[in-house]
């Protein structure tokens, strides 16, 4: 598996990543809270516990599937790589050559998921980047942010309110995308790793916020049960 591989609808090449490019912007740090919150939200592990780094099958098994997105048909199956030196990551292509270095150097996996809903041919697309240690994350997730930013999801676009989900994260819509219709982009912090979403129409139906930020949520529970030790299990409600 290659970014050859992404070069239609919103995933990789076409209105989200490596093509008309993934909004982002830093929004904040997550907010610490108690318990289970810290675990599932923050992203970091809780306290001052260093996050684990992800191997290649732990990115895989974040990556949503058909059982995690019920509703959408997975055309592109969750599937995770370790990245070529002359090759990285369409995700990481940004900007001048050393902010690139910098975002893809220290990519130790990463891998996609993608998935269509009929009739509109409405798409959704996850990715993840899973680094060595927070530091590289944070550093990678900064330059990814920052070089997305502005309308490259869509003129126009708009911010979509993520709540709390992960240790920091940033999502944007706009009501014309590359596919033609509504299209939002979103990129979310879980402490070693940086994981993106991308939703796309050539119909004109709008997936709500709140959908979005389910999206989210669960993909961010996946990386934390993972950095956890666990097998993740998180789903997107139905709905």
């Amino acid at each position: 598996m290659d970014d050859r591989d992404f070069g239609t609808g919103t995933g990789f090449g076409g209105t989200g990543f490596g093509g008309t490019g993934f909004m982002g912007g830093r929004r904040g740090l997550g907010i610490l809270a108690a318990g289970t919150a810290v675990l599932l939200l923050a992203g970091c592990g809780g306290g001052d516990a260093e996050a684990t780094a992800l191997d290649r099958k732990q990115v895989a098994s974040v990556l949503p599937d058909a059982k995690a997105v019920p509703g959408w048909r997975n055309y592109m199956k969750p599937d995770a790589q370790e990245p070529v030196p002359d090759y990285p990551p369409s995700v990481c292509r940004v900007g001048p050559k050393d902010k690139r270095e910098a975002a893809c150097e220290e990519v130790a996996f990463w891998g996609t998921s993608s998935f269509a809903h009929e009739p509109d041919g409405t798409t959704l697309s996850f990715w993840a980047l899973a680094y060595k240690d927070e530091k590289a994350a944070d550093t990678a997730y900064d330059l990814l942010a920052g070089w997305y930013g502005g309308d490259r999801v869509g003129v126009g676009a708009k911010e979509v309110d993520l709540g709390d989900t992960g240790a920091e994260r940033e999502a944007n819509r706009a009501e014309v995308g590359a596919m033609g219709g509504p299209g939002t982009i979103a990129q979310v912090r879980v402490g070693t790793t940086v994981l993106g979403i991308s939703t796309g129409t050539q119909g004109k139906t709008m997936i709500p916020d709140e959908r979005i930020r389910a999206f989210a949520a669960t993909f961010a529970e996946r990386a934390q049960q993972a950095q956890d030790g666990d097998r993740p299990t998180a789903a997107v409600p139905k709905g």
